[in-house]
């Protein structure tokens, strides 16, 4: 046995064993962020279905407590308590008409990805995946189809995504060709990649289950399980303080 075939067999050997953890890890990877990119697609549905029933009722409500506020600015110049919650609730209320305004009804209630679907990003996530290279330049480009894969998916457009992979197919992917040592620190790069994406994905995920939005959508899931319409409850509710705060409007003005 030559020198240089006893120096190559333990790189190759190592190298088959990196390339198999790789392996298991590009199918966790795309795992998780297909589960990242459906806890997205949940929420988006259901903060449009929010913004559209309670929002725009919490927008209302600002705009006539602003009113109360800056008639009470106006009955009572010399009061600056009442000038500066007026001016502080005036920004309030344009703001909450801000994000209510012009947002349209989600096409669907529930963010509701077919089977087929989820099977279809992940195959497409394994392969376009920008921590699946080393080459920075490439990582750039993948990065750049990774964010148009969430974005049709999110959209639950199918052919968007089937887009997506025909490019990629028809893309060339040249290999650089290497020797087995340096294939194996490109191997091992990859894998400490995928490893760090996957710490994040934890924290984004951790991050969006522990959100106010979130928490109330698992509520509301829970209660529309049970028959009942948390967002109908909640819209009730604002629109008993509206018609008390217009009340306290009209006897103010009645009282000037």
């Amino acid at each position: 046995m030559s020198a240089l075939t006893q120096l190559s067999t333990p790189d190759t050997a190592e190298l088959r064993r990196k390339k198999a953890d790789l392996t298991r890890l590009e199918q966790t990877l795309a795992e998780n962020e297909l589960l990242l990119s459906t806890y997205n697609g949940e929420l988006h549905i259901f903060e449009k279905r929010y913004n559209q029933r309670v929002g725009i009722k919490y927008a209302e409500l600002d705009e006539v407590k602003a009113r109360i506020l800056e008639l009470a600015a106006v009955f009572f110049p010399n009061q600056r308590e009442f000038q500066a919650e007026a001016e502080f609730a005036r920004e309030q209320a344009n703001s909450s008409a801000g994000e209510t305004q012009g947002i349209p009804l989600p096409r669907e209630d529930k963010f509701t990805p077919t089977e087929d679907l989820r099977k279809l990003y992940r195959e497409v996530a394994k392969k376009i995946h920008p921590d699946l290279t080393t080459d920075l330049k490439e990582r750039e480009r993948r990065h750049d189809l990774m964010a148009r894969l969430n974005k049709a998916y999110d959209a639950l457009e199918e052919e968007k995504i089937r887009a997506i992979l025909q490019d990629w197919e028809e893309g060339v992917h040249n290999e650089e060709e290497l020797g087995v040592g340096a294939r194996l620190v490109k191997t091992i790069r990859k894998i400490a990649q995928v490893r760090q994406r996957l710490g994040l994905i934890k924290v984004e995920i951790e991050r969006l289950q522990n959100s106010e939005m979130f928490k109330l959508k698992e509520r509301i899931d829970i209660a529309e399980k049970e028959g009942r319409d948390v967002l109908a409850e909640m819209v009730s509710e604002i629109e008993e303080k509206i018609e008390s705060t217009k009340a306290k409007v009209r006897k103010l003005a009645m009282d000037a």
